[in-house]
């Protein structure tokens, strides 16, 4: 007798990181920003008129995309907006990828891609990055469905050049590349400009890390007026209604404050730098981080002795078990204060290890 679970769908699922709840925490796992959102965002609250909840919001989202259009220089037709940067990518990856050849990432990046490449059935090929955690070009220049790169790299910290990535695109000219710039905005530079000179590119982007509203789920893509297009057609398909009210206004209050946006930015790459020092003394190595967290290794003491050490003190980062990284551990940069604790902490870890 044939049963329903025969049709159900098998699927590895994207396994988030913790969401641990103590009063006495350091919440260094999910690379959260340590300080609260704009200013703007509280005003949006305390002067929120609460029945406009009973009905539904724009479909389109004009008002944060015109914002989102406003502050990068660019036309609101080549915006689009989701709920969050995955909601995002998983839209693009339904819009264009459709062929049977296979879409290009990396084996160490952004862990949803292939969840979504299995979920989709799109066919995918995972390839290397070199020993420095660095993307080779020249390995992207073959037949394919597609390419996904994300700059800087997650969980490597890693940052190409837009030099390589637009020897990338350049070489990948019959398929879209998707440039995904979660955490650009620590890093010196965006492919955003890529967008007018390529009609296959899309950037994608986030409030969750720099913009401090990874509660809020408000992710954004730039491209040509025809991916856009072709991206709504597909969000429009199962969902009319993506953003909230609520969303749409705090995300265009946060997006206007350019003073507390860059003020709390340079906050945390300035601790970055200054932990990456401490780590160093500590025997940890690492690249060169371009983004809100560093991806370190230690010679000496497994990753996951430090790992359940600072769980055990309630200081929370993320470890993976893939092969490739399995005794590296990526710390989110959190307050100054936070980072103090966490360095004294794994100090100790060490000290106690090593007798």
């Amino acid at each position: 007798m044939s049963s329903w679970r025969d049709n159900l769908r098998k699927i590895d699922p994207y396994v988030p990181g913790e969401q641990p709840d103590f009063p006495d925490m350091i919440k260094l796992n999910t690379n959260e920003n340590p300080y609260p959102p704009s200013p703007r965002v509280r005003e949006v609250l305390d002067h929120y008129n609460e029945s406009k909840l009973r009905l539904y919001p724009d479909p389109n989202s004009a008002v944060l995309v015109q914002a989102i259009a406003d502050y990068n220089k660019v036309k609101s037709s080549q915006v689009f907006v989701g709920v969050g940067s995955d909601d995002v990518l998983a839209i693009a990856f339904m819009a264009f990828f459709n062929s049977d050849k296979p879409i290009l990432f990396p084996d160490i990046t952004y862990s949803f891609y292939d969840v979504w490449a299995e979920l989709f059935r799109i066919p995918y090929e995972q390839i290397p990055l070199d020993d420095k955690f660095e993307l080779v070009p020249a390995d992207y220049y073959r037949e394919n469905g597609g390419v996904v790169i994300a700059n800087p790299n997650a969980p490597t910290g890693v940052a190409q050049s837009i030099d390589a990535l637009e020897d990338i695109i350049r070489n990948n000219q019959d398929v879209v590349v998707i440039i995904d710039e979660a955490y650009v905005d620590f890093s010196s530079q965006t492919a955003l400009e890529l967008i007018h000179k390529y009609d296959n590119v899309l950037v994608v982007q986030t409030y969750s890390k720099s913009r401090s509203l990874a509660g809020m789920r408000i992710g954004h893509a730039f491209g040509s007026e025809e991916l856009i297009a072709a991206m709504s057609d597909v969000r429009f398909s199962f969902n009319s209604y993506p953003m909230t009210r609520l969303s749409v206004e705090i995300g265009a209050a946060a997006i206007k404050d350019v003073e507390y946006f860059e003020q709390t930015k340079r906050q945390v790459i300035a601790t970055r730098e200054w932990v990456k020092k401490e780590l160093l003394c500590l025997g940890f190595t690492f690249g060169d981080s371009m983004t809100n967290f560093i991806f370190a290794s230690h010679a000496r003491v497994p990753a996951q002795v430090i790992f359940d050490g600072l769980r055990e003190k309630h200081i929370f980062v993320r470890h993976f078990s893939a092969k490739r990284i399995e005794n590296y551990l990526r710390i989110s940069i959190g307050t100054e204060e936070e980072m103090r604790r966490f360095l004294e902490a794994t100090a100790a870890i060490i000290e106690e290890y090593q007798g």
